[in-house]
């Protein structure tokens, strides 16, 4: 079968490489936010719909549901979080590639794990593996956006101001830290590991001011 030659020089290395490089420009950051905002909207819908109700119109009865529903107010401010911040991220990007759509699946891939660590830790709250487990996912989650950004700064290499609003994210470093220590923490008292998660919950209630002072996203 004989193959045209223009086809043949559009499948060369050196044609795939130059569309690879090209690409970047003609992604459109909006899609990839779209995208992100819906699994995240199904994560949060999926963990409502595991929360059960108490067995008895008493006190006692939702004594028993506490620890679940705590832990899903845990869980649902941790995706609010990253839902926030990502999208001040993608706001504030101008051009994606195909590793920054790759880094964001391996983020949205932690976060979907979320309703199975919630769900475990809701009903063995007191044992230290399902609190090591969510601890587990808070930080693969924690490493997979600190990849995500990383992977924008590459592909916006050439913009200063996307390089000064992401920075070197001292913060998300540390929350990794405290995520890394708290898994171990937890076979010493699982309450401990849950202090270290509220900590650092807390302390991203505020979203990344790198990002929302950023001229880029400020224009959007």
């Amino acid at each position: 079968m004989n193959v045209p030659a223009t086809f043949e020089r559009n499948l060369s290395p050196a044609s795939l490489v130059t569309c690879w490089s090209e690409r970047p420009e003609a992604m459109d950051p909006r899609r990839l936010e779209a995208f992100s905002d819906g699994v995240m909207a199904v994560i949060i819908t999926i963990m409502a719909f595991e929360l059960k109700t108490p067995r008895a119109p008493t006190m006692h009865a939702l004594g028993g549901r506490l620890p679940s529903l705590l832990i899903y107010i845990l869980s649902f401010v941790f995706v609010g979080i990253y839902w926030n911040n990502h999208h001040h991220l993608l706001r504030a990007t101008q051009r994606i590639n195909g590793a920054v759509m790759w880094s964001n699946l391996h983020l949205l891939f932690w976060l979907s794990l979320i309703p199975f660590a919630t769900g475990w830790v809701g009903v063995a709250h007191q044992r230290a593996l399902p609190a090591a487990v969510y601890g587990a996912v808070a930080l693969g989650a924690g490493v997979a956006y600190y990849t995500l950004s990383r992977a924008i700064l590459r592909a916006n290499r050439d913009d200063a101001a996307i390089s000064d609003a992401i920075g070197r994210d001292v913060k998300g470093i540390a929350s990794t830290v405290v995520y890394a220590a708290a898994i171990a923490l937890a076979y010493v008292s699982p309450y401990i590991s849950y202090a270290c998660y509220v900590a650092v919950a807390t302390s991203w209630l505020i979203p990344d001011r790198r990002l929302t002072r950023s001229p880029v996203a400020t224009e959007q």
